[in-house]
């Protein structure tokens, strides 16, 4: 003997119910990771670009990583508003762009690792300004590329 079965299509009263699609891995982080990959790979290529540019000699301050820093907060900063404010942006420009190009670009871990340098080749005063300096000047940074660039769009908007 067989059970009824209110679900099958060829009873009047039953729900017709879509069959499932397979998901497709471009359907959700995939693609976010894939975006964030090659923006840190373009991001942290100009970086390393820079450092090979403009070295820095051993026990002095490290401009080249301190002046990166500052430069891709500042960036952020514009980008930020830029696409928050002004710009329906493509979900994935975001990752690409902040995530992977800026994320990659700046490097806070370099600047933990330059400021192990110097205390352990025996410059910690050098080590501390520039631990105080980056700080203060990547967080200066943000502030004011976000303030300038919301006085632009307010201006531009009039």
């Amino acid at each position: 003997m067989t059970v009824p079965h209110p679900e099958r299509v060829d009873s009047p009263d039953a729900a017709v119910r879509p069959t499932p699609r397979p998901t497709s891995p471009w359907h959700g982080q995939a693609p976010v990771v894939a975006m964030v990959s090659l923006g840190g790979a373009i991001g942290a290529t100009a970086r390393y670009g820079a450092a090979r540019l403009w070295p820095v000699e051993t026990g002095g301050f490290p401009w080249t990583t301190f002046w990166v820093n500052v430069i891709g907060c500042a960036v952020i900063g514009v980008f930020m508003v830029v696409i928050t404010d002004v710009w329906a942006a493509h979900r994935l420009v975001r990752p690409f762009f902040g995530t992977g190009v800026l994320g990659g670009f700046t490097t806070f871990s370099t600047y933990a690792v330059d400021i192990q340098k110097l205390v352990d080749s025996g410059h910690p005063g050098t080590g501390l300004a520039y631990l105080v300096a980056t700080l203060c000047a990547a967080l200066a940074a943000v502030w004011l590329a976000v303030t300038a660039t919301r006085r632009v769009v307010v201006r531009r908007q009039r």
